[in-house]
């Protein structure tokens, strides 16, 4: 499954793609395959951003199926478009690029470095859990969105929270309601038997979200507790 989100580095926005579901065979692809693509300022709705996506998939797919490579995501900065492998091997995989690349128009450059620990992927391509939760909260404001929800209507917003101990619950409950949020019922799953429902009045563009989200986690992980998402309810013209 491919993910997008959107992170800081050295105070650029930096655009990524993830592959989240890779198969646990790590050990089995040690190298690390990166081909960065100057592709400039395409429009989205372009036909030359159309040509840009299928020759990236073409990239993909010859790699995956002639050298085994395993796709693990791209990055997306300035006019570049960096795409990332791992690999049983190191052989062949410039030769596959050049061949897919070289009729191209796009200007590209490639490298083979060997990263058995997959330590790039951790670190530059991976969600962090927070990166999780935003991407989680993206998903749900495009949904209310496709229905015709006023996003900038503030409307009651439940998050759910859950911790290990009763222990932990409670003095995230007491910090918490310092903080706009009110308490509004105990809940728990199969994996955590101690968690918590809260509410709060807000907007739900995605600015709004983040920020809280963002506010709200910084409290959950002074406890050592998980953010589970939240819900809201559809606002419309129709009411």
């Amino acid at each position: 499954m491919r993910e997008l989100f959107s992170r800081i580095e050295d105070g650029e926005v930096v655009n990524i793609e993830a592959e989240v579901d890779l198969e646990d065979e790590k050990e089995l692809y040690p190298w690390l395959f990166s081909i960065f693509v100057k592709f400039g300022d395409l429009d989205e709705e372009s036909e030359n951003f159309e040509n840009f996506l299928e020759t990236k998939e073409s990239l993909i797919i010859a790699l995956e199926y002639e050298s085994m490579a395993k796709y693990i995501g791209s990055r997306v900065k300035d006019e570049w478009n960096e795409f990332y492998f791992y690999a049983r091997s190191a052989k062949n995989l410039e030769v596959i690029a050049t061949k897919m690349l070289r009729d191209s128009g796009y200007k590209y450059e490639s490298s083979v470095v060997k990263d058995a620990k997959w330590d790039f992927y951790h670190k530059y391509i991976y969600p962090t859990e927070l990166e999780f939760c935003n991407i989680e909260s993206d998903k749900i404001i495009f949904l209310l969105e496709e229905e015709g929800d006023m996003l900038s209507t503030p409307r009651d917003v439940e998050h759910y929270v859950s911790f290990e101990t009763a222990t932990q619950k409670e003095r995230f409950v007491q910090s918490v309601l310092t903080c706009g949020f009110e308490f509004k019922d105990d809940i728990s799953s199969e994996e955590f038997e101690h968690g918590v429902a809260l509410v709060k009045k807000h907007n739900v563009k995605n600015e709004e979200v983040r920020a809280i989200v963002e506010e709200l986690y910084a409290l959950i992980k002074k406890e050592h507790g998980y953010y589970e998402g939240w819900s809201t309810v559809l606002v419309n013209n129709q009411g």
